[in-house]
């Protein structure tokens, strides 16, 4: 179970299809889920968030679940996450730990909006998208990002997110939960990169992930090839409970051509 605290490092290449392959590849860093708690601590946050930017990654993408329950260290949060946007651009979406009507909900598991955890990325200068997307240059070519609220939280309004897109750039879409893949896949884009699942958290041997949140346990973690699109999908860099099994944190450097 100590496996929560035992950080991984994983490369992975994804090669986009005409005409948006890319000539001068880029290196993206994907993290999700840090989960800041009681249980995840700053400090090991710093650390993980330093493993991945010795990876001198080009552009950074976080998929959500910040917190979890109802975190109140945002000062000290913002001056950690603040290391990732001093390093490279960086963009990331909403969990739905992160506020919201799941959030808020019997359990409650995070805040009723999103506000603190907003004002948090804004003092980070870590761009979030939230419905909507942009463009940044990297390597001289233009590339869009596009981030939608999250799926749980009943947020996820991709018609917005992609209004007025230009179809002829490489897209990059920020999603925290897979399951969003199917409705999403009207929309015109080459690489989602997701998390929410934490890999499982308990990865059982013959069985799998049989407790992920969500409806197809195929996806639940690493590099997936959807026809003529990808879908990565992080384990993850903190956890809940501070459990983990057979299914270690991770830092992932995307390599995109």
């Amino acid at each position: 179970m100590w496996e929560s605290g035992w950080l991984e490092v994983n490369r992975r290449e994804v090669k986009l299809d005409k005409p948006h392959a890319l000539e001068t590849p880029i290196k993206v860093l994907h993290l999700s889920d840090l989960h800041a708690s009681k249980v995840v601590s700053l400090a090991y946050l710093r650390r993980a968030l330093k493993m991945g930017l010795d990876l001198q990654p080009d552009l950074i993408c976080v998929t959500g679940d910040f917190i979890t329950w109802k975190y109140k260290r945002y000062a000290e949060y913002a001056e950690v996450l603040s290391q990732l946007s001093a390093a490279a651009p960086t963009f990331a979406c909403l969990g739905n730990h992160d506020g919201g009507s799941w959030a808020e909900g019997k359990m409650k598991l995070g805040n009723g909006d999103s506000a603190e955890v907003r004002e948090l990325l804004k003092t980070a200068k870590i761009q979030l998208l939230h419905n909507e997307h942009t463009t940044t240059t990297i390597n001289g070519r233009e590339i869009n990002l596009v981030g939608v609220g999250d799926l749980w939280n009943r947020e996820c309004e991709p018609k917005a997110a992609f209004d007025g897109i230009d179809t002829t750039r490489p897209t990059l879409l920020l999603s925290h939960n897979p399951d969003t893949k199917d409705e999403l896949a009207a929309y015109p884009w080459q690489l989602m990169l997701s998390g929410h699942t934490h890999g499982g958290q308990l990865y059982l041997p013959g069985l799998g992930a049989p407790l992920a949140p969500v409806k197809n346990k195929k996806f639940v973690r690493g590099l997936h090839r959807l026809d003529t699109r990808w879908l990565h999908i992080s384990k993850g860099v903190g956890s809940l409970h501070g459990v983990r099994f057979n299914c270690r944190p991770e830092v992932t450097l995307l390599t995109v051509a």
